[in-house]
């Protein structure tokens, strides 16, 4: 894998020190620590002995240099920056510390450190086929590991036992690790959009809101169904079914040329008119090798939908006393509309 290229043509000319994981994984293949130096005629993997060995298998485009005790990272950017005669470097000022920017300055003396804004990100928005299709096989994990543990799901377990038992259903189904930690939800935690699963053990009547993601090839999957654990009040029943309404609306008005903040709206709008001020969070983000991505279906936002944009779709109301409801599809930008790989039912289960 190199796109080290599309880098290049971003920004022509230019000298680059890239760390943050997910753009050295998309750059270059590489999934150690470390740094990349991008020059307009040589990408270089900076690492550790630890790393040798699995840069040079996983990105043999790339020359690696190692550090040592008496060779740190910084010196061996000074080395290669002397060696091109670079004036001017890009570095992931949104990444990297205070401290880290500080020393870096200190060692390239002469110098001038440029923040690289994101641009590794921007080339990231659009995926290409081979990120669309670990990003299906990562949906399709996600899917099918929780309908392996539906008929396991019942009152008296708590929120954690369903968390490992879903974690553990993905990891047997292919998956490489969690997209993110795995939020299980239940009764007055269902209020909590990013509750941490707990001790509380789930009763009847509850609603249980499952907010998971699996992995492939770095890419993740990220999806939210809730669940009737028996028979739920009609004010919940209600609730639930608000909220599926207003994922409908929003993903029909889903596509390529589409406004984000437009399609936010929507479904905003739509839960606003009967519970003002309960969805409180966007509607949704982009996914890609990291979990939260752009673009963004945010109030307010410009930004245009374009053909591979990945972006979830994830309306929620959260009404303390009384719980919560989420449903979430990851939907893939296409040249006519969308492709939801997320074909877990979404009609209100009852276990």
């Amino acid at each position: 894998m190199n796109r080290c290229d599309a880098l290049r043509k971003a920004l022509p000319d230019a000298y680059i020190v890239v760390h943050r994981p997910e753009n050295i994984r998309w750059l270059t293949g590489y999934t150690g620590e470390g740094c990349v130096f991008v020059s307009p005629k040589r990408q270089v993997i900076i690492t550790d002995f630890r790393y040798i060995e699995a840069a040079s298998r996983q990105s043999p485009q790339c020359e690696i240099e190692r550090t040592q005790a008496e060779r740190t990272e910084a010196n061996v950017l000074k080395a290669l920056c002397d060696s091109e005669r670079v004036e001017k470097l890009y570095v992931e000022t949104d990444y990297l510390t205070f401290d880290a920017v500080t020393g870096l300055s200190k060692v390239l003396q002469g110098v001038s450190l440029l923040p690289l804004n994101q641009a590794p990100q921007t080339l990231r928005l659009i995926k290409d086929s081979s990120e669309v299709e670990s990003m299906k096989k990562a949906a399709a994990i996600s899917c099918q590991a929780l309908s392996n543990i539906l008929d396991r799901i019942r009152p008296g377990l708590t929120e954690k036992q369903v968390q490992i038992m879903l974690d553990y259903e993905m990891l047997s189904l292919g998956s490489e690790g969690n997209a993110f930690d795995t939020i299980a939800a239940s009764g007055p935690n269902g209020s909590l959009p990013h509750a941490v699963p707990s001790d509380y053990v789930i009763q009847k009547g509850e609603l249980l809101t499952l907010d998971f993601g699996a992995t492939v090839d770095g890419y993740c999957a990220d999806m939210t169904r809730t669940l009737a654990i028996g028979k739920v009040s009609d004010d919940l029943s209600t609730l639930y079914h608000r909220v599926l309404k207003a994922q409908t609306m929003a993903l029909d008005a889903l596509g390529p040329g589409k406004v984000c903040g437009d399609i936010d709206k929507i479904a905003r709008d739509y839960l606003d008119g009967y519970y003002p001020g309960a969805f409180g969070h966007s509607l949704g983000h982009g996914v890609g090798l990291f979990i939260h991505e752009q673009p963004r279906l945010a109030k307010g936002s410009a930004t245009v939908l374009q053909p591979g944009n990945v972006v979830t779709v994830e309306p929620g109301v959260y009404i303390p006393g009384l719980g919560g409801c989420r449903i979430e599809d990851m939907t893939i930008i296409t040249e006519d509309g969308y492709i939801d790989p997320v074909t877990f039912p979404k009609e209100l289960i009852e276990l």
